[in-house]
């Protein structure tokens, strides 16, 4: 918790002081286990609009991008990195596939890149990245142990909220991301990620303390805040630990 910058206060007894306070245990690194109970999508055709990008990750459907199942990495990188399907191929630097480990227990997923993304091509890496790296070490998680993504592959101009088209035009994408990643889990950060992958409007309040299931694969989702709001609102720390502790008990439901 204090790695995340929420104060502990401990009984001097206990340990000599908050920083001594121990983390709790991860569930042993194992096997993975994953039941698949898709959910329904409801998502607009990503066909409305824009040209279809080089290696055709889009032929014949009009739902969700469930074509680019037949997708290795190294094709889907070239795909995410060469489309024009919407009009942020034009503003953007680079497109922000994703980073981490490609067998990761846990994958965690965000809303679309900011600058410091845009410009290095890699998801989380400015004051927001850095705080979700403290996150991920307060349940004892490097981040080199994850894998990051976001819904969007590129910026939006001003950091503004993704349009309903361009979340969808990235949807193929990001789930053919999940299942290359086969995550145990899925951690979704903010509102308008959660939103997003789950297909609801429901507002995040609702949305946490809740175990979802990622539509397709039936992935167990826990929703948290995104650590930019957080650095905005860091009394809700807290609760993100919360959250956190949760996601953690779903994990080892899922691996024991």
């Amino acid at each position: 918790m204090q790695v995340m910058g929420i104060p502990v206060w401990m009984p001097k007894d206990t340990y000599g002081s908050a920083e001594e306070s121990p983390l709790p245990n991860l569930p042993p690194q194992g096997g993975k286990e994953q039941e698949l109970l898709p959910s329904p999508i409801l998502l607009p055709s990503p066909l409305a609009g824009g040209e279809a990008p080089r290696l055709s990750c889009w032929d014949g459907l009009g739902m969700g991008g469930a074509s680019c199942s037949h997708l290795s990495w190294q094709d889907l990188r070239a795909t995410v990195q060469s489309c024009t399907r919407c009009a942020l191929a034009k503003t953007r630097t680079q497109a922000v596939f994703g980073a981490g480990d490609v067998q990761a227990r846990w994958m965690i997923i965000g809303e679309a890149p900011g600058a410091d993304e845009d410009r290095r091509g890699e998801p989380f890496v400015g004051r927001a990245g850095q705080l979700l790296n403290n996150m991920l070490a307060a349940i004892g998680l490097p981040r080199e142990s994850v894998y990051i993504a976001n819904v969007l592959k590129c910026r939006p101009p001003n950091n503004r909220d993704p349009k309903v088209d361009e979340a969808a035009n990235c949807r193929g994408y990001l789930e053919r991301q999940i299942e290359l990643v086969n995550p145990t889990l899925i951690l979704v950060v903010g509102r308008i990620a959660a939103q997003n992958l789950l297909h609801t409007d429901a507002p995040l309040a609702r949305l946490r303390g809740k175990q979802h299931r990622a539509p397709v694969s039936g992935t167990p989702v826990v929703v948290t805040y995104h650590p930019a709001y957080l650095l905005r609102q860091p009394a809700d720390k807290r609760k993100a630990w919360e959250d956190l502790q949760f996601a953690r008990e779903i994990l080892a439901t899922h691996v024991n």
